[in-house]
């Protein structure tokens, strides 16, 4: 019996360690950082007034109250279709811009790309470019390498830092929670939440890197249903290099390609992989390789767009000499339709959706147990829970009335005879107990189930809700 260990069948993961490269796509991506950073953190501290009930904060979300504030917007826990909408769109924009121009998201705008970008370009100010990164990893522990990684981690630590300490920003006043948090007194679940976050932050981001997108993401396995040989994507003009500098074929005397076999491409790639092996799953089509090459045949005096963002389609004709399609045929084709109109018409849904709503509100709950009683008189009553919603950032006074074909008596408990009137604080829900009765005479002459409909009014400014419910006569069980 053979004593020696099995193959293993996983292999160990090679760092990388980027190359740092300037360019049309890497000066891209830094703004694209410095906008989707700038915005994460300074959001949480801008003011909005919102009276005195709630924090002057624009972009809250309130979960005591259930509710999620965006400057003048204030989406309530009913009113959760808006927020099922927004991502709804958030899918199909995701799916259109795939389909269009491949991997865009996931190379310059995903939270895991910026943040690593963020950390490696930390990594670099601290250790050195790529070969000084190179030689550290390989070289034994002394007190410069330990130095180094203590800078770095400690670093990247106070990163993950603010990055949890603006996500728990969203969820209160911020300068109130920045002083408690400095000073002890917050809440224990802060200090977790920005524990957990940084860490997390710095795993994913500083350490995991790459790994994240290839083995946790699903979504570079969900992305070949969206492209098609006419989406934009990262290409090797293979017919243009090949054969590269160091190939067997060149050494046997065949006429050399563009392609010197640098590996500027390689080495400034964020995956570690190599462009010219074709498409690959770990490609975010970030664009880097397109810059390190362009720049290197910018330095032999060859053409650029030896690797260039280009369609299947399009690298087939030009291997074949034949003319290529214009950009806007890309673009503008069925599949991306589709997803353009389904995604306008969500949205201009919740754009109307948003202004037609009042800023009042009601529901009617009849209570079930009984359904109705019977009082000495004869009398019949019904009893109805009625929440009113104020939206408004003062105390509102709501008139309630009913609607209904049939001799009905609206009183409100604990209130006298006739005053229908209710006092509903600001931003807030008000449960008040309705009840609706028949007379004697009357009690007869309604079926099982009548018709009603109670209203709400605002005094103040005229603006009416209501909600339909149905009256329980003598019939009902």
């Amino acid at each position: 019996m053979s004593t020696e260990n099995p193959p293993s069948l996983y292999a160990k993961r090679e760092p990388v360690f980027p190359r740092k490269v300037k360019g049309t796509f890497r000066t891209l991506k830094w703004a694209i950082m410095a906008v989707t950073l700038g915005i994460y953190y300074i959001t949480p501290w801008l003011r909005w007034d919102r009276g005195a009930e709630l924090p002057d904060q624009a972009v809250l979300i309130d979960l005591a109250h259930r509710r999620f504030f965006f400057f003048w917007i204030e989406i309530w826990p009913h009113e959760f279709y808006f927020i099922a909408g927004l991502l709804i769109m958030a899918g199909l924009g995701l799916f259109l811009f795939t389909s269009a121009m491949g991997r865009v998201w996931c190379g310059y705008t995903c939270p895991q790309t910026v943040w690593t970008d963020l950390f490696i370009a930390t990594e670099r100010w601290i250790e050195g470019d790529r070969n000084a990164r190179v030689r550290l990893w390989n070289a034994k522990w002394d007190g410069r390498k330990v130095r180094l990684r203590i800078t770095k981690y400690v670093t990247w630590l106070l990163i993950g830092l603010a990055t949890g300490g603006a996500w728990v920003f969203y969820f209160t006043d911020a300068p109130t929670l920045l002083t408690n948090l400095l000073n002890g007194t917050a809440h224990p679940i802060a200090y977790t939440t920005m524990a957990i976050l940084a860490v997390t932050t710095v795993f994913f981001g500083g350490i995991a890197r790459e790994q994240v997108c290839i083995y946790a993401c699903p979504w570079p396995r969900i992305q070949a249903a969206m492209m098609d040989e006419d989406t934009i994507t990262i290409g090797y003009r293979e017919w243009r290099g090949e054969p590269r500098k160091h190939s067997e074929a060149v050494k046997s005397g065949e006429p050399m390609g563009d392609c010197i076999d640098c590996k500027a491409c390689v080495t400034v790639c964020p995956m570690g992989i190599d462009i010219r092996d074709g498409q690959q799953m770990a490609c975010i089509t970030c664009g880097l390789c397109i810059d390190a090459c362009d720049d290197m045949m910018a330095k032999i005096g060859k053409p650029r767009g030896l690797v260039d963002y280009l369609s299947l389609d399009d690298a087939e004709a030009e291997a074949a000499g034949q003319p290529t399609k214009p950009v806007w045929k890309h673009i503008l084709r069925p599949r991306t339709l589709v997803y353009s109109t389904l995604w306008s018409i969500v949205g201009i849904g919740l754009v109307v959706a948003l202004f037609i709503r009042t800023d009042i509100d009601m529901t009617v709950a009849p209570v079930r147990n009984p359904v109705y009683v019977t009082l000495s008189d004869g009398t019949i009553r019904n009893v109805y829970e009625v929440r009113l919603r104020n939206k408004h950032g003062e105390e509102r006074p709501f008139q309630l009335s009913l609607n209904s074909e049939a001799p009905l008596l609206v009183s409100l408990q604990g209130q006298e005879e006739g005053d229908l009137t209710v006092m509903v604080p600001a931003d807030s829900t008000h449960l008040v107990r309705v009840f609706v009765s028949a007379e004697q005479g009357s009690a007869g002459a309604l079926g099982d189930r009548t018709p009603l409909r109670f209203w709400i009014e605002d005094t103040i400014n005229e603006e009416r809700a209501f909600d339909d419910t149905y009256f329980n006569g003598t019939g009902g069980s």
